[in-house]
C-alpha cells in the first residue's frame, strides 16, 4: 500500500501484517484503509479497521490479541462494536443502540474515522444490492453527514452526500448534473479569466498563491435550488454554483488578499464572512466575500491558507496526532459539543437522548456573536433563550427579553448567520416559564434547553411530583389487582429509591404503561383465584379444616401470611401486615400458616433480540432453567447477523419472571428483551 508511506517502517510492517492475517475476503476493509490514508491515521487502527472480524467471534479477537497485542484487539473489539450498530427510524426501541453507537464514538474519534471510510467506500463501490444501497444511502445523510459536518470534514462530507444523493434520487441527479454541467461551462472560461486576473495582482504585491475555480456540490446545490423555488427563484440566480478559491502563505497574506481583490472588484455589502478571527465550531476558517466581477457578475471568492484547506477538507481529522504525548491545548475545546453529549447523556432518558442528537448534533448549524464578539454555534431554528442555555443555565433561568443587531425581539425569534445577540436577564432568579416547554410557542428548539428548564420544575416541583407518582402507581395497581408495595415495584425498575420511581412518574419522564409493561406481561402473568379451598396453603398442625383467602388483604403466593380462626367459616387466611390482624385483640385465634413449596407454573411467552454468536442460545437457556422456568417451545430466526428469539415458558410466578428478564438482559450481545404479542 503505497498510500501508507507517511508512516514510520515499523507502522507499514505493522499494516502489511494486518493485511495477510484474516483467512477471508477483506478487500472491502482495504479500500476503507485506503481512504483512512488518506486522514493520516496511524498504524495501529490502520491494522486494526483490517482486522475486524466478518462475525462476532471472540476466539478470533483472542487469536488477535496474541498476535498483536492486547491494545490493537482493543481496538478490533471498539470497531466491531460500532459496527454492529443497525440504523433504524428514530424510536425507543433503537434507544440504547444510538446510546451505545455515540458513546463508542466519545471515547475515540477514530472510531468514526473508521465508520466515515467504510459508508464512503460502500456508496463508491455499490456493492450491494439496490434495497441494501438505498437504505446505506438513507443512513449515510441521517446520520453520517451531520456527523462529518459537525468534525469538519467537508471533502469526505460532500463526497457522502453527492453519492447518496445519486442513489436515492438517480433520476433527479442526472437531471440536475446535466443543467449544472451546461453553466459551469460556460462559466468556466470567465471563471479561468478572473483566476488569472486576481493571481497577476497578487504576484505584483509578491503574494504566490494558487488560485482556482470550483464548482459547489449537486446535493448542496439541490437544497439550495429548493428554496430557491419556494421564493420564486430558478438555479440560474445561485451565485455561488462556481466559485474561486485562493490558497496563500499565512494569514497576513490572507487579509492582504482580501484588501487587493476588493480594490480590484466592487464587494457587495453584507457578503463577507470572517471565519478566520472567528472560526466555526468545526474547526472551519476562511475569508468569504461576493463582488461584482467583470460583466457586472456576482462572484464568490474564498481566502484560506494551505493549512486552513486541509482543515476545510479533512477538519478534527487534519489535526489529529496520533504519535503519543501530543497535545493540542484547544482540542478540547474543539470537540465541546461531544463532550457535552456524552456528559447529558447520565441524565436523559433514551428518548430524551435521542431526541438530542437530532436536534443538537444532527442538524445544521447557525453562528452567532454574543456582545463581546465570541462566536456561538447552535443548531438551526435556535432561539434566543437557547443561545442563553448555551452560554450558562443560570443565564437561561433568568432571561426575560432578547436584542438581535441592537433591537428587542420575541423570545421565539429563529436566529440567523451573524445575529449579535444579547440577553435581558433579570436581577434575581425569575425562572423559566411553562410556556417555554410548549412547542407550539416555538421558544425552545434544541433538547439541551428544555432539558435544564425540566431539571429547574423538577426540582422545584419535587415533592408535588412525587405525591402525583404515588397517585397514579396507586391508582394502576388496584385497578390490576395488583397488591404490591411501592417498594417493590421501585425494585423491579432497577430504581434505588422508591421516591425516584414516583418522581420520575409525576413528572411524566416514565409513563404508568411502561411501569405497568415491566410488571406484567402482554398475555398478564395470572394470580391465583381465590377458592374454599387454596390446594397451595399448607396449615401447620390443625389437619383438614376449610380454608379461605381474607377478601380485606387478599394474600397471594409470596405474602407473609397467618391464620385466624373464625366461630363459622374455618380459617381466614391473612397477609400478616393486615390492618384486622394488627388490630385483632383475641391473639389467641391466630395459628401459623405457610405457602406450599409446590408452586403451579403460569404461561408466557418472551421475545428477544441478540446479536448473533457462538454459544449465545446455550447462554440464554442456562438463565432460563437457572430460574426454575420451563422452556415449553422455541422458535428463531436470523437476519443480517441479528437473531429473533420467541420462547413460550411456564413461570412461577411475577416476582421470578421479572428477575429472569433483567438477567436475560445482562447476557452478552442482548440488545432488547420484551413480553410476546
Amino acid at each position: 500500500m503505497t498510500s501508507i508511506s507517511y508512516m514510520p517502517d515499523e507502522e507499514r510492517r505493522l499494516v502489511r501484517r494486518a493485511i495477510s492475517f484474516p483467512k477471508w475476503d477483506i478487500s472491502h476493509l482495504i479500500g476503507s484503509a485506503l481512504i483512512l490514508s488518506e486522514l493520516r491515521i496511524d498504524g495501529e487502527w490502520m491494522a486494526a479497521s483490517i482486522l475486524r472480524p466478518q462475525e462476532d467471534a471472540q476466539g478470533y479477537l483472542d487469536e488477535v490479541g496474541r498476535e498483536f497485542g492486547r491494545k490493537i484487539r482493543d481496538i478490533v473489539e471498539l470497531l466491531s462494536v460500532m459496527d454492529r450498530f443497525s440504523y433504524k427510524p428514530f424510536s425507543d426501541e433503537h434507544a440504547e443502540n444510538f446510546r451505545r453507537f455515540f458513546l463508542t464514538m466519545g471515547k475515540d474519534l477514530r472510531t468514526v474515522f473508521v465508520k466515515l471510510a467504510d459508508k464512503l467506500y460502500d456508496l463508491r463501490s455499490n456493492r450491494f444490492p439496490s434495497d441494501r444501497m438505498r437504505e446505506i444511502a438513507e443512513e449515510v445523510l441521517e446520520i453520517y453527514v451531520p456527523l462529518a459536518g459537525r468534525l469538519g470534514m467537508g471533502k469526505i462530507k460532500m463526497e457522502l452526500e453527492d453519492l447518496s444523493f445519486k442513489i436515492l434520487e438517480p433520476e433527479e441527479y442526472e437531471a440536475l448534473s446535466r443543467k449544472v454541467l451546461s453553466l459551469t461551462k460556460e462559466g468556466e472560461e470567465y471563471i479561468g479569466e478572473v483566476s488569472e486576473l486576481i493571481k497577476r495582482e497578487l504576484e505584483k504585491e509578491g503574494i504566490e498563491a494558487e488560485v482556482y475555480g470550483r464548482v459547489k456540490n449537486l446535493y448542496s446545490i439541490r437544497e439550495k435550488v429548493r428554496r430557491y423555488e419556494s421564493e420564486g427563484r430558478k438555479l440560474e440566480d445561485i451565485h455561488d454554483i462556481l466559485a474561486i478559491r485562493v490558497i496563500v502563505g499565512d494569514v497576513k497574506e490572507c487579509y492582504t488578499s482580501l484588501g487587493i481583490i476588493h480594490n480590484l472588484f466592487k464587494p457587495i455589502p453584507g457578503e463577507m464572512d470572517d471565519y478566520i478571527a472567528n472560526p466555526k465550531g468545526n474547526l472551519y476558517r476562511s475569508l468569504h466575500t461576493v463582488v461584482k466581477g467583470p460583466q457586472g457578475k456576482s462572484l464568490e471568492i474564498q481566502i484560506r491558507t494551505k493549512e486552513m484547506h486541509r482543515v476545510a477538507e479533512y477538519g478534527i481529522a487534519a489535526h489529529w496526532k496520533y504519535k503519543e504525548g501530543f497535545k493540542d491545548p484547544k482540542f478540547e475545546e474543539k470537540i465541546s459539543w461531544l463532550r457535552s453529549l456524552i456528559e447529558w447523556h447520565r441524565e436523559l432518558s433514551g428518548k430524551t437522548f435521542i431526541e438530542s442528537i437530532r436536534t443538537d448534533i444532527l442538524k445544521e448549524e447557525v453562528y452567532v456573536f454574543t456582545p463581546k464578539g465570541e462566536i456561538k454555534s447552535l443548531p438551526k431554528g435556535s432561539t434566543p433563550i437557547d443561545f442563553a442555555y448555551k452560554i450558562h443555565t443560570e443565564l437561561g433561568h433568568r432571561t426575560i427579553g432578547a436584542k438581535v443587531n441592537g433591537k428587542l425581539v420575541p423570545l421565539n425569534y429563529e436566529l440567523k448567520d451573524g445575529d449579535t445577540v444579547e440577553i435581558i436577564a433579570s436581577k434575581s432568579e425569575k425562572g423559566p416559564s411553562l410556556d417555554w416547554l410548549n412547542p407550539e410557542n416555538g421558544y425552545v428548539k434544541t433538547s439541551h434547553a428544555r432539558e435544564k428548564i425540566r431539571q429547574w420544575f423538577r426540582k422545584r416541583e419535587r415533592r408535588e411530583n412525587i405525591e402525583r407518582g404515588k397517585e397514579i402507581l396507586e391508582k394502576e395497581l388496584k385497578k390490576l389487582g395488583l397488591l404490591m408495595k411501592i417498594e417493590e415495584v421501585s425494585s423491579i425498575l432497577g430504581y434505588d429509591k422508591p421516591e425516584d420511581l414516583l418522581l420520575s412518574l409525576g413528572t411524566s419522564d416514565v409513563g404508568i404503561s411502561e411501569v405497568v409493561g415491566r410488571l406484567l406481561p402482554e398475555e398478564k402473568v395470572k394470580i391465583p383465584k381465590k377458592t374454599k379451598r387454596p390446594s397451595r396453603i399448607n396449615i401447620l398442625g390443625t389437619g383438614d379444616l376449610l380454608v379461605n383467602l381474607a377478601p380485606c388483604c387478599n394474600p397471594i403466593p409470596g405474602d407473609d401470611i397467618i391464620g385466624f380462626i373464625t366461630r363459622s367459616k374455618g380459617i381466614t387466611i391473612h397477609r400478616k401486615d393486615c390492618p384486622n390482624v394488627l388490630s385483632e385483640d383475641e391473639k389467641e385465634r391466630f395459628i401459623d400458616v405457610r405457602w406450599e413449596e409446590e408452586k403451579s407454573l403460569y404461561p408466557v411467552d418472551i421475545k428477544i433480540e441478540a446479536w448473533d454468536r457462538v454459544g449465545l442460545l446455550r447462554d440464554i437457556t442456562s438463565v432460563i432453567s437457572s430460574e426454575g422456568v420451563n422452556i415449553v417451545d422455541v422458535d428463531m430466526e436470523e437476519k443480517g447477523g441479528v437473531v429473533f428469539l420467541r420462547f413460550s415458558l411456564e413461570v412461577p410466578d411475577l416476582k421470578g419472571f421479572t428477575r429472569l428478564i433483567r438477567r436475560i438482559e445482562d447476557i452478552k450481545g442482548v440488545r432488547f428483551v420484551g413480553r410476546g404479542s
